[in-house]
């Protein structure tokens, strides 16, 4: 969503903009969508790893992550499309599936290299330097032997961007990127796909929770919350998909007061509740879970993890809790269920989250990094 909105706002300023991303076909294709031309190519590798119902087997996971280092069949494919295209920013991403041999062909053709870090992919083989139940402390050996490709590659890029501090720092502590000082950008918030909307009907307060039904994203952490609460007074709305068998345990502990909705368009799950739950246990880097609450004027109870502190204080904040710390985030739900009158008005973000976070101002940062043509860094 990040890379498309910003797409279409760089096209929207006249610039030329083509997209490669994957798709579970065996042929690549050309379309286009909103003046940005997209290119989707087959994924080279055993299997689609992308919204599985079901898990891999440890085998199968960790032959694919050995053919995600360096993926030369992905690179070969890039290069056709560098050749047709000819152009001045290659612009990377998330690069799971591709692999960061995508690089070793701008870095041929003297293309500026711009790298936006979105995760920890580049860190750890998970994505999310988070096991079991917390965030890793430090990098497994798996991890940090498999990754140790990434470290030497990430020399080629020309210039790094995070939707984070937090993300950045991750990185930079581990010496990767040294050829480029890397600077925050955050997401452009689309304020017309989310937009604020009355207090829910209802004399309850209404918590939701909207993302993939899975741990790391404190689901757990919020059903445990709720247990703490009175019988009546508030109610629960859980949006969002995940494995089958894991959803379905989550649902037989849940109480009547849970409503499950399963997939749901973010604008009419925001118009149905009063007090967004942004509940990550991994450290999430910048979800727009919260950018979507805060351009909806809803009231947000928000963990500390990863980046979420870096913009929880735009939004109309009751609390915020560690993660995992389920008695906390009970004790503010509590807080919001005796106060409900109070939580259930909608109010606009705070001062300096429309400029933060416009198209315009965001489209602007980004060319600024485009065009900064001073490659001393380049060997």
């Amino acid at each position: 969503m990040s890379v498309s909105l910003l797409a279409e706002a760089l096209v929207q300023r006249g610039h030329q903009v083509a997209v490669v991303c994957l798709q579970n076909k065996p042929d690549r294709t050309v379309d286009e969508a909103k003046g940005v031309r997209v290119y989707r190519l087959p994924l080279d590798n055993d299997y689609w790893p992308f919204g599985n119902d079901r898990k891999p087997s440890s085998v199968q996971r960790l032959k694919w992550h050995l053919k995600d280092t360096w993926n030369r069949r992905s690179a070969a494919r890039f290069a056709e499309i560098l050749d047709l295209e000819k152009p001045d920013v290659v612009h990377t991403n998330n690069l799971t599936g591709f692999s960061v041999s995508l690089w070793s062909q701008a870095k041929q053709r003297n293309i500026r290299i711009v790298h936006t870090l979105r995760d920890y992919s580049l860190l750890c083989k998970r994505s999310t330097l988070f096991r079991g139940d917390t965030t890793c402390a430090q990098r497994c050996t798996l991890c940090a032997t498999m990754t140790s490709p990434y470290l030497l590659a990430s020399r080629m890029v020309d210039a790094v961007v995070s939707n984070s501090q937090f993300v950045l720092d991750q990185h930079t502590k581990l010496k990767y990127f040294p050829r480029t000082d890397g600077r925050v950008i955050f997401n452009i918030a689309d304020p017309g796909s989310v937009v604020p909307s009355p207090p829910s009907d209802s004399n309850d307060l209404i918590f939701g929770f909207i993302g993939r039904i899975e741990a790391e994203k404190g689901i757990e952490v919020v059903l445990r919350a709720a247990e703490q609460l009175p019988d009546n007074g508030w109610q629960l709305k859980i949006a969002g998909k995940g494995l089958e068998d894991y959803v379905r345990g989550l649902k037989g502990r849940s109480g009547r007061n849970v409503e499950w909705l399963g997939f749901a368009k973010s604008a009419e799950f925001y118009a149905g509740i009063d007090v967004c739950l942004v509940s990550s246990v991994w450290p999430e880097p910048l979800p727009r879970t919260l950018i979507e609450s805060i351009n909806a004027g809803r009231a947000t109870i928000c963990s500390t993890a990863g980046g979420i502190p870096e913009i929880a204080g735009f939004s109309n904040l009751i609390g915020s809790y560690e993660p995992n710390d389920h008695k906390r985030l009970g004790e503010l739900m509590l807080k919001a269920v005796n106060e409900r009158s109070h939580w259930k008005l909608a109010r606009p973000p705070l001062a300096g989250f429309a400029e933060r976070f416009s198209a315009d101002s965001v489209t602007g940062q980004y060319l600024d990094v485009y065009l900064n043509n001073n490659r001393t860094n380049r060997q």
